[in-house]
């Protein structure tokens, strides 16, 4: 039997498997399904009672393959939503008298799913008001209170990036690349490890460095991702913030209050002139 020649996909994933065997990133996808949705959405400036189901998941099937390339820890509530979202593309291309009977108020498939997001945008907003109040309120002292320390000014907030808007910015990221050989993909390796040095080295020198000049010159794929997964682990030790002014504006990579100052070798005093051991 003729052996099969590896894609781009397989060739990729072999070269990232050589990158991440000295450091194994697992990080937690602390949101959920309905926040990928959410976002999308956002993104996209879509109407939410009228989603267009097809591009919808089309383009969560394509954040969720971007998450397993990381070999981030995607919760099994991820693969149920992939699976409604394929069902309800397909009972939409179904000519109306052929969709299974359904209740009168509920001709749209979409409608559940609908139904589910508005609830859920409903509270999360809710949450983020109420975080917007206590932020607020840290900037409010009483008379007796102990002396004040001011937050930044209003034209320099920055408020911190989630990981869709990381996972968007890493895809741009490859879309720049080329495709790649097999031998070039093995000709230089990468590791987290070294990323993670380089990156918290800059963050010392510079303090703060735009998402895209950090990509930028990187001709691999492996590379790419290595530079990614060491951002998302300093990230997760706070030894770096991603923060953005505004909402799918400029990503900024900060420091954190993690990173350690790098200690001076001590240096041995020479002894005085005529002295000796």
């Amino acid at each position: 039997m003729r052996r099969p020649v590896p894609g781009r996909n397989s060739d990729f994933r072999m070269g990232m498997g050589m990158a991440q065997e000295e450091y194994k990133v697992r990080l937690e996808v602390f949101e959920g399904p309905l926040d990928l949705l959410l976002y999308l959405i956002k993104k996209e400036e879509l109407d939410i009672h009228n989603i267009p189901i097809e591009r919808v998941t089309a383009q969560y099937i394509q954040y969720l393959d971007l998450m397993k390339m990381l070999d981030l820890n995607i919760a099994g509530e991820f693969l149920v939503m992939a699976a409604t979202l394929m069902m309800i593309k397909s009972r939409m291309l179904l000519p109306v008298e052929e969709r299974p009977e359904l209740e009168e108020e509920e001709e749209d498939p979409r409608w559940d799913l609908v139904r589910q997001l508005v609830e859920y945008k409903k509270f999360k907003d809710a949450a983020l008001h109420l975080e917007a109040l206590e932020v607020r309120r840290e900037d409010i002292f009483g008379r007796a209170g102990a002396e004040a320390v001011l937050a930044r000014e209003a034209e320099t907030a920055l408020h911190d990036v989630g990981l869709f808007d990381l996972i968007s910015a890493f895809s741009d990221a490859l879309k720049r690349v080329k495709s790649e050989q097999l031998q070039q993909i093995f000709a230089e390796r990468f590791t987290v490890t070294e990323k993670i040095e380089t990156l918290v080295d800059r963050l010392r020198r510079e303090q703060r460095f735009c998402l895209s000049a950090m990509f930028a010159g990187m001709q691999s794929r492996a590379e790419i991702a290595c530079t990614f997964l060491a951002l998302l682990e300093l990230i997760r030790l706070a030894q770096a913030r991603a923060v953005q002014k505004k909402i799918h504006g400029e990503i900024w990579i900060e420091r954190g209050d993690g990173i350690v100052e790098r200690v001076p070798p001590l240096v041995e005093e020479a002894p005085p002139p005529g002295e000796t051991e």
